[in-house]
């Protein structure tokens, strides 16, 4: 099916906006059978609104100060640090990663005690 660039008028602001060809094909690989009802700038504003402000579909996150347990620099991070489990700046994180925590188990290797399967 071939579509052609229509014209819409946004029931938000009454202002015109297109409706491309290029959204109508995505709009119909995704199953959608109604046409948007809002401009690109007031669907953005009300999914900011829904979504707590953020525009992007993601609210403002909480960030907490603690110490990192490797260097001792001060880490921003988004969880509440409880003192059961260390901490990591970002640089020290992201050197710790490929490396196996205490107790983890590596999903790389077969389980012996499951017959050999996975």
């Amino acid at each position: 099916m071939s579509f052609t660039d229509r014209t819409l008028t946004c029931v938000d602001c009454g202002a015109s906006f297109v409706f491309t060809a290029e959204d109508q094909t995505y709009h119909a690989e995704k199953g959608y059978t109604n046409d948007p009802k809002r401009c690109p700038t007031c669907r953005s504003q009300r999914r900011g609104q829904r979504d707590g402000g953020a525009g992007a579909g993601y609210g403002e996150r909480e960030m907490y100060t603690a110490t990192c347990s490797s260097c001792g620099k001060e880490a921003r991070v988004p969880f509440q640090p409880r003192g059961d489990r260390p901490v990591y700046c970002s640089d020290c994180f992201r050197k710790t990663q490929g490396t196996q925590r205490p107790g983890g188990r590596d999903f790389g290797q077969r389980s012996s005690s499951r017959g050999g399967r996975w």
